[in-house]
């Protein structure tokens, strides 16, 4: 049962990064990227299940929180590039 989830976290993740290759804006990359984090949290959660190594889980909170902040600092940074641009005159 535990394989099947592992199975299907992985074309989760690999259907992610094909949207974040893909994807025609960079908020949706920036979504890719982000549900890519997620996803790799959750399969280092079911490696520590399989593996009886609880140890894994600390690692997996950690890229959590580093996931989350990441997204917040490359979203100010389009966001603070875009505010300065020049509008275009039409």
């Amino acid at each position: 049962m535990y394989y099947v989830v592992t199975f299907a976290l992985i074309i989760t993740m690999a259907l992610a990064l094909t949207r974040a290759i893909l994807g025609p804006s960079v908020y949706d990359r920036v979504l890719a990227v982000n549900m890519l984090g997620t996803k790799t949290v959750l399969l280092l959660s079911v490696i520590a299940f399989l593996m009886g190594r609880p140890d894994f889980l600390d690692l997996a909170l950690a890229y959590a929180l580093i996931n989350f902040i990441g997204v917040f600092a490359v979203l100010e940074f389009f966001r603070n590039r875009a505010a300065k641009q020049p509008e275009e005159k039409p």
